[in-house]
Order: structure tokens, then sequence, then C-alpha cells
């Protein structure tokens, strides 16, 4: 065990070459942000381009800046802008929607492909571990097409291999999880998955700008994602949609929406998708929130993934060790993998009362947050995470357990988000 003091954790940072990053985020004093996994932090430039939107482009442009500023290409705009973050080439993604909308949207066009193909491969792969929505939308589509349509749940990774079989439709997994920060081997499964013959539905929320992400390369058919953790788009931001060239123009996606229609402002009585990704466009984009994306986007143009997934691995490995040198003797448990090629950007550690260390350190001014079963969790986002900033909240964490402050009442109180 390494042992560091503040002040090389000082050092770090003066040496950190994103520091000059962090002055672009507008971060409140006092606060130690450790939850950018869930909400990102705000870019400063967010609110001078909201207000640019709302006061100028809506206020004085009115309808005609649907031409005149851009509104009507901003969804693939923005894609351009973060497909270099996953992988992916120019013009094959789109900024739309929500994340589970988009995967209605690729998952009911993956089962549409496989139809053709096989029609008798009807079972979608998941872990039982996969963020909730992703379940929700897959048993809803199922139930939507009946035909014998269903959900296959594993209990872990170990368990894919065995479950993907003659009857496997899509593989639909999630690249980190967002409970435990595992990462899976894209790559491997994806040709695992089509050796099956089956096709695979990535989702990206825990992994665009944390993570290295290079969808083509690892084969990929179809990936989804959010904007507004590690992105940092705002609450609430556009999801992202992308979708393997070779499957885009197979068959158009069931939200048939005239955003999607090649031409739209003919006023066509019978649908005709576009070409490309922009078929997966469904109605009126929302210009406010898309516009603020942007912002977030334009932080990731000033340096790459390799220098962000770097830092990412050097704050995770600090944390977890200064934890275990100084918490160690609190029943403590490390929940994310250990290994760099298995961990994503965040550290989820088990506790009894693990709500309540949450609120505890929340009102001390270390922003994480809780997820089901007892897990405490800790985003790491390197645009803006420093150094000391670990330091800092583990020595919190510290003086919340040694005290016992946790135990208070105030902090068993749960709030409709956790």
């Amino acid at each position: 065990m390494t042992t560091f003091d503040r002040e090389h954790c000082i050092r770090l940072d003066q040496q950190d070459p994103l520091r000059p990053l962090r002055d672009q985020f507008a971060l409140p004093e006092g606060v130690t942000y450790l939850d950018g996994n869930s909400l990102g932090a705000r870019p400063r430039a967010a609110a001078a381009r909201a207000a640019q939107v709302v006061a100028e482009e809506w206020g004085e442009g009115l309808i005609r800046s649907w031409n005149t500023a851009g509104w009507f290409e901003l969804p693939q705009r923005l894609g351009n802008k973060l497909a270099p973050l996953v992988g992916a080439g120019q013009d094959e993604v789109v900024v739309t929607d929500t994340t589970s909308i988009n995967l209605f949207k690729v998952l009911a066009a993956a089962l549409r492909v496989q139809q053709t193909r096989d029609p008798a491969r009807k079972v979608i792969v998941s872990e039982a571990s996969n963020f909730p929505t992703d379940l929700y939308i897959a048993q809803g589509l199922a139930d939507l097409l009946q035909q014998g349509y269903s959900l296959r749940l594993v209990n872990s990774p170990a368990e894919i291999d065995a479950a993907v079989g003659a009857d496997t439709a899509v593989l639909m997994l999630t690249h980190v999880n967002y409970k435990t920060g595992e990462m899976l081997d894209m790559a491997s499964l994806t040709e695992l998955a089509h050796a099956r013959g089956a096709l695979t539905v990535w989702d990206l929320c825990h992994s665009a700008g944390a993570v290295p992400v290079n969808l083509k390369a690892a084969g990929a058919d179809y990936a989804i994602g959010c904007t507004y953790k590690y992105l940092n788009g705002g609450p609430g931001s556009p999801a992202f949609v992308w979708v393997a060239p070779a499957l885009r123009d197979a068959f158009w996606q069931p939200l048939s929406g005239w955003w999607g229609h090649a031409a739209p402002f003919a006023m066509d009585p019978q649908y005709r998708p576009v070409e490309g990704v922009r078929r997966f466009l469904c109605g009126t984009q929302p210009v406010t929130s898309l516009a603020m994306v942007e912002c977030g986007l334009d932080i990731f143009a000033q340096t790459n993934m390799q220098v962000l997934r770097a830092k990412s691995l050097l704050l995770t490995d600090l944390f977890i060790e200064l934890v275990e040198a100084r918490c160690g003797h609190h029943p403590l448990t490390l929940v994310t993998p250990r290994e760099h090629a298995r961990r994503g950007s965040q550290v989820s550690l088990e506790h009894p009362d693990g709500y309540a260390l949450v609120q505890a350190l929340i009102e001390r001014g270390v922003i994480g947050d809780y997820r089901e079963p007892r897990i405490a969790r800790f985003g790491f986002t390197p645009l803006y995470t420093s150094f000391a900033e670990v330091w800092d909240a583990v020595e919190i964490l510290r003086d919340v357990l040694d005290s016992g402050a946790y135990r208070d009442a105030r902090f068993q109180t749960r709030g409709q988000v956790t």
C-alpha cells in the first residue's frame, strides 16, 4: 500500500494535463462532486447558451430560427461532435429523445431484422442487473409484439455465453454497469453474439465520455446512451442513437414521426424514411436542451478519451487505496472490479447503512448517490474531478464512519430520488 498525503494529491493536480478544463465548469464552493455518473456538472457556457437560444434565437428569430439558427440540423450536428467519443463516423449518430425511447427504436429495429433472417429467434438476452429501464422497455416490447417474444436474464456476465443460443435474436447489454461500475468486453461479447446469429444492442450511458468506446471496431450493431452524465448536457438532456451503417437503412424504426421523414415539410400522407441515421429521429426536437448539450461536447473537443481514461484510472485507484487504508476497519465492501480493463469511471462501495452514509456525506459536502441494495456510488469525471478532492472525500468519509454520524435519524428519511 502506497502512503499518500494531501500534498501529494495537490502535486498530482499541478501536473494534470486536464487541469485547465476544470475552470470551464461551474462547481459550487465547498462541494466535492462525485456524482457525475448520474448528473454531470454544468459547463459555464451552458447558461449563456440557453439565454442566447431563449432571448435571441427564440425571442428575436422566432420561427425563422429553424433555418437561420440551424435548429433543424442540430441533432445531427451534435451527433457528429459526439461520434469520436464512441468510435463512430460522421453522420452516424443523432442526439434526440430519451435513452428509453431510443432503446425502443433500436430494439424493435433489431427484432425486425431478425424476423427476416430467422423468425424462430424471439429471445432478448440481458443481465438481471442491467439498468431497469432497459429491462422494462424490452419487457414492454415483447408484450406489445406477442408472438412468443421474451426476455431472458442472466445473473452475471459469466452466464452470457450459455444464454445466447439458436433462439436468441438480440443480446442487449450495458457497457458499464450502473450499479457496480463493471465494464464488459464489448468486442468479445459482440463477436460471441454474431457467432450465434444474434445482434447486439449496447447501452453507453455510463461509458460515453467516461471510457474509450469504439463501436465500429467492436463490430457493434446498435447503441444508445444519454448526454446528461459524463457528457454534461444538463438534467434530462436528449440522448443519442447509433446504428451500424449496414443495418441503418434496412427498416425504418417504429416511431416513424415526421422528423424522420425524407421530406417532412412536403406533408406527404405516406411515410417515407430519410436515408441514414436521421430516420431514427421522431418528433419536433427540444431545441433549448439540445443547444446546451453542445457546451459539454465542445469541452471534450479539447482533449481525447485516452487522456481522460488515464486520469480516470488514477482517480479511482487513488480512491480505492485511500478508502482501504483509512476506512478499512469499517464494514465497507468494494463492489467495483479492481482490474482496469473491467472498471468504468466509478467506485461502488457496499455498506449495511449505505443510504444513510451517503446522506451524511452529502450534508458534509461530498455528493455521491445511493443504489439498492446498500450501495454508495462515487463517480469520477476526469474533466473536473481533482486528486485533492479525492483525498478530502475520503477524509470526510472516514470521519463520518468513525463518529457514527450517519446513524442520525435524519439520514434515514428518503427522498423520491436517491
